[in-house]
């Protein structure tokens, strides 16, 4: 089973890279140890062209599974490198090149750290012996032809010491680079694994944000549409009442009809100018706010529940959408009050503007709908208090009849300048 980093070249079938290579050095090898044999490296202990053939094919063929055995490729690179020295092969720098390759691949692709630890320094160990040992039989039976080694510091113990730290130099820098090598694959994997994971979590936010702006164009429409589907209930049912007895009147209830059809179109079509702009704005002023709060009580007052309207306290800028929830709630309770109370109830709607924040109050006097079950009306006004950061209490009064209270909480307001009235006030609006 291979030891080998997970890599997309983890299979029976050798990469085509890794193929080159094994093919280039093949070729290398070869000439490399024609050409050392020709120039009389080893004079006349150098092994013939067949053992370098075979030396050469030995030393390549691994290396064309250097990422799928990399451990193994490093054992047999380098027991035909020791065999190649040993045997005089005339071939001098492709296998120092194909030991370097090997051993940077343990520290590139090898999962287990530590078995790519031991390996490498038994391999290096082993390394340093064998030189030694070479070393060890060159003084002990000197070449004639060889470095001297009178002196101090004599030729042969400059070339042994140049030996010694070439190959230091050599396993060390093949070390780095190979640790090197896969701590920037790990880190690599940990990129690709944290750009997949976020955009599975783009794809996750797409997709809420898409069903959040489902749920408010459903409240919008929800406001829109129960708001004056109600006002044209009672204007028509008026109409139908007295439409034998007093015509003009029946005529004055079907043009209320009419008004709120036409309204609840308007606002139908700026709730949709609103979604296809593509800053998310809209435009012909759609936007609502605490001002329409008037016209809003005006719109019941005409259709059947008399209401006042008050403000209290000194007014403040708002937010935008403190503003379009504070109106949408009030449309929503007034609405919930001209169905479910009764022909007889009355309706307030108070707008309180606070040191910390503001708050709007809806009450009516009448029945209260039984049972009490909390509908798709009540749910939409806690969500925009909640989406306005604030808090809604909706119930019976004690005195009879409903009460809705929202608190959106704001920054402190500065000081006002003493004046005499606290409040403005507004009577019923008939």
């Amino acid at each position: 089973m291979s030891d080998a980093l997970p890599s997309p070249a983890t299979r029976w079938i050798p990469p085509r890279g890794d193929v080159l290579l094994a093919a280039g050095l093949l070729l290398s090898g070869i000439l490399s140890s024609w050409l050392g044999l020709v120039a009389g490296f080893y004079q006349g202990e150098a092994a013939g062209l067949g053992t370098a053939l075979v030396y050469s094919v030995a030393l390549s063929a691994p290396l064309a599974f250097r990422r799928r055995f990399p451990t193994l490729c490093l054992v047999i690179v380098a027991a035909v490198f020791y065999a190649g020295g040993s045997l005089r092969v005339s071939d001098l720098y492709v296998g120092q090149i194909a030991l370097f390759i090997a051993f940077y691949g343990v520290g590139a692709w090898v999962r287990d750290r530590r078995r790519a630890v031991v390996i490498r320094a038994l391999v290096t160990v082993g390394m340093f012996v064998w030189l030694l040992a070479t070393l060890y039989l060159d003084t002990a039976d000197p070449d004639p032809d060889g470095p001297s080694m009178a002196g101090a510091f004599s030729p042969f113990a400059a070339y042994a010491l140049i030996q010694i730290l070439v190959n230091m130099a050599f396993f060390a820098g093949a070390w780095y680079m190979g640790d090197r090598a896969y701590a920037s694959a790990l880190q690599r994997g940990a990129l690709e694994e944290r750009t997949a994971e976020l955009e599975r979590e783009r794809e996750v936010t797409a997709a809420q944000a898409v069903a959040l702006d489902r749920v408010r164009i459903a409240r919008e429409l929800h406001d829109v549409v129960a708001h004056h589907v109600s006002a044209m209930g009672v204007q028509a049912g008026a109409a139908r009442a007295v439409i034998e007895k007093d015509p003009d009147a029946a005529r004055t209830a079907l043009a209320g009809v009419e008004t709120s059809a036409r309204s609840a179109l308007h606002e139908l079509r700026q709730l949709l100018e609103t979604l296809r702009t593509p800053d998310g704005g809209s435009t012909e002023g759609s936007t609502l706010s605490v001002e329409d709060l008037h016209d809003l009580v005006a719109y019941a007052d005409e259709n059947g529940l008399p209401t006042t309207y008050a403000v209290i306290g000194d007014p403040r800028p708002l937010p935008d959408v403190v503003q379009v929830n504070l109106y949408r709630i009030a449309q929503e309770a007034l609405t919930n009050a001209r169905r479910h109370a009764g022909p007889d109830a009355r309706a307030d709607v108070r707008l309180r503007f606070e040191r910390d924040g503001v708050e709007l109050e809806i009450t009516n006097t009448g029945r209260v709908a039984t049972p009490m079950r909390p509908g798709l009306g009540l749910v939409g006004m806690r969500e925009r208090a909640a989406a306005s950061g604030g808090t809604l209490e909706a119930g019976p009064r004690v005195r009879g009849g409903f009460r809705v209270r929202v608190h959106v909480p704001l920054p402190p307001a500065p000081p006002a300048a003493p004046r005499d009235d606290a409040a403005v006030t507004t009577g019923a609006i008939r």
